[in-house]
């Protein structure tokens, strides 16, 4: 059998509906879980051990960069031939992007959490669980990067997001779909991401804005976040990626004080480009010097963009990571 370290961060896989405010709050220990998970012990040589038990929303990129250095030593060090991390939905795709840009080994590491809390009728918490740990010990998930597995689907880290607040197929990869599917214990992969990326910084930086376009903003979130002191900045534009006119004097603003600006867009799916010229349009950002963001959504250009801030502070080299192999 294969030995599989379960890792225990929280979220609402770990939640119970509490008897006086009959609101989800984190109560169950790793332990508990697997004792609510009948038949694990079968599939491989289970390990665990409680990280913590936040919420989704509590987890920091600081904490992100301790799980990252955790995953790589129960797996470098320990021998561990898998890796499988509990986490809230909620943050689940950041964490997992910023392990897969930063882990780089080859054996699989799954991350899985549940959108139902265990005193709900259907807790999918115990067979999202059961399909990671099969996932965990497939020797095709191997030299795949960080794995999401929800809802019997397989996502690649990079591509995957929460797209509806409820559903139990609430997490999609908008361009591509997942790359597998689990069907009676069994894991099924279709096709590979190709495009991963492992970017071996020591500290990530968390001084990183995001901020989110609409119609008729001007540039006054642009310079607050330059001066309470942002090392880098995310801009969701609109469409293939631009912005409103009376933003643009705020990115001249940051990058001629040497802060990066990345841009992305706020549709659901498709990368930015700059093809379009005029006032605010992609082609006027980058050539004053905006980085393109590919397909990344907000939320996981910003945890790129941090770990890129961790390895150097050139924006050549930061443009690199984000445009090369992609434009």
């Amino acid at each position: 059998m294969k030995k599989i370290i379960l890792i225990f961060t929280g979220g609402t896989i770990s939640m119970k509906a509490d008897k006086e405010t009959n609101a989800a709050v984190p109560a169950m220990s790793g332990e508990e879980i697997l004792r609510l998970t009948p038949g694990i012990e079968r599939i491989a040589d289970i390990h665990f051990l409680d990280f913590g038990m936040m919420p989704g929303p509590h987890m920091t990129p600081e904490k992100m960069q301790e799980l990252s250095g955790l995953i790589r030593k129960k797996v470098e060090q320990d021998g561990f031939d898998g890796v499988v991390v509990t986490h809230g939905t909620d943050s689940l795709e950041e964490t997992a992007y910023f392990v897969d840009l930063t882990y780089g080994g080859s054996k699989p590491v799954i991350f899985v959490g549940s959108m139902k809390n265990s005193s709900e009728l259907g807790w999918d918490g115990p067979v999202n669980l059961i399909d990671a740990v099969h996932t965990a010990i497939s020797d095709e998930a191997c030299n795949r990067g960080v794995l999401v597995v929800m809802n019997n689907e397989v996502h690649s880290a990079s591509q995957v997001t929460k797209t509806n607040t409820h559903t139990l197929d609430t997490f999609k990869s908008m361009d591509f779909g997942p790359i597998g599917f689990v069907d009676n214990n069994k894991v099924y992969f279709y096709y590979s991401y190709t495009k991963r990326q492992h970017l071996p910084a020591q500290d990530a930086d968390s001084s990183v804005d995001l901020i989110k376009c609409g119609c008729g903003m001007d540039d006054r979130l642009l310079r607050f976040c330059v001066d309470s002191g942002a090392h880098g900045i995310v801009i969701e534009g609109m469409g293939r990626g631009n912005i409103p006119p009376k933003m643009v004097p705020g990115v001249d603003y940051a990058l001629n004080k040497g802060i990066p600006v990345v841009l992305v867009s706020r549709c659901l799916a498709g990368k930015v480009l700059d093809d379009y010229g005029y006032e605010g349009a992609g082609r006027e950002l980058t050539a004053r010097g905006v980085i393109l963001g590919d397909n990344l959504p907000g939320q996981k250009a910003r945890i790129k963009l941090m770990v890129a801030l961790g390895l150097t502070k050139d924006l050549s080299q930061i443009k690199d990571i984000f445009e090369k192999n992609y434009y």
